[in-house]
């Protein structure tokens, strides 16, 4: 199921200046991800973007599982 939802997430240099965003919308994965992390529900999520699905909001999580993978980020430098 991850590879399909991993399908949802489009990196694309000529949109959103090559942010990853959910396939066919704007909506940057990071936005969704800031907004999960500050606490809110996925249905406040779906609330505030009702073109999004709860799928769309997995992939997002999904994608950024697969970068806590592969990469680290520097938390002492990163705020």
């Amino acid at each position: 199921m991850t590879t399909e939802l991993l399908e949802r997430i489009v990196v694309d240099p000529t949109i959103c200046f090559g942010k990853a965003t959910i396939r066919g919308h704007r909506v940057w994965v990071s936005l969704i991800l800031g907004y999960l992390a500050e606490g809110w529900t996925v249905d406040a999520v779906l609330a505030e973007y009702p073109q999004l699905e709860v799928d769309d909001i997995r992939a997002c999580i999904a994608y950024g599982a697969l970068l806590a993978d592969v990469r680290f980020a520097d938390l002492d430098t990163a705020g």
